[in-house]
C-alpha cells in the first residue's frame, strides 16, 4: 500500500492529467465532423488524427502496456496506425475510444506505485530508451497530452479563431 505522500502525489498527477484531457476534448467540441477531418498543417494531421493518436499511442500504449505490461496492448498500438483515421469511422466513436482508455488508464495508476518499475518495456519500439519508473511514465504522458493540447489549440484557432483560454 503507497504511503499517503504517495497517494497524494498520485493523486495529483491524476488530476493534472485529467485537466490536460479535458483541454484536448474540450477544445474540440463544437468542430464539425469536416473540420475534425480536415489537416490543417502541412504535417497533414487532422485533430481526429490527433485525438486517436492519443487514445491509442498514449493512453493504450503507456497504460495498459508499458505500466501493466500488457503485451496484447502494445502488439494492437504497433498495428493500428492510430493518425490514420478513414472516412468509415465515426467521429463520436474516436471520443469514446479516447474516454474509454483514458478512464482505463486512470484505474490503473490509481493502483501503481510511482516508484515500480514499468510492467513491461516494449524494446522493439524505443530501443536503448527507457523511462525506469511509473512516475517517469505518467510524467512522460502528462507531458505529451498537454503537448499535442497546444498542437489543437493552434489548429482550432486556425479552424474558427476560438481559443482555450480568454486573456483580458
Amino acid at each position: 500500500m503507497p504511503s499517503s505522500s504517495a497517494r497524494g502525489e498520485n493523486d495529483l498527477l491524476l488530476s493534472r492529467l485529467g485537466s490536460q484531457r479535458e483541454h484536448v476534448v474540450g477544445i474540440l467540441e463544437g468542430l464539425s465532423d469536416e473540420e475534425m477531418r480536415r489537416p490543417v498543417l502541412a504535417s497533414g494531421w487532422s485533430c481526429l488524427g490527433l485525438l486517436r493518436h492519443l487514445a491509442v499511442d498514449v493512453e493504450e500504449l503507456w497504460f495498459r502496456g508499458v505500466i501493466r505490461g500488457d503485451q496484447a496492448a502494445i502488439d494492437e498500438v504497433v498495428q493500428y496506425h492510430a493518425w490514420q483515421v478513414g472516412p468509415e469511422t465515426p467521429v463520436a466513436s474516436v471520443f469514446d475510444l479516447y474516454r474509454r482508455e483514458s478512464a482505463a488508464s486512470d484505474a490503473i495508476m490509481a493502483a501503481a506505485s510511482l516508484d515500480a518499475a514499468p510492467g513491461l518495456w516494449p524494446v522493439e519500439l524505443f530501443g536503448a530508451w527507457r523511462l525506469d519508473s511509473v512516475r517517469e511514465v505518467v510524467l512522460h504522458v502528462l507531458t505529451e497530452t498537454a503537448t499535442h493540447a497546444g498542437h489543437l489549440d493552434a489548429v482550432r484557432e486556425l479552424i474558427d479563431g476560438r481559443t482555450w483560454l480568454i486573456l483580458g
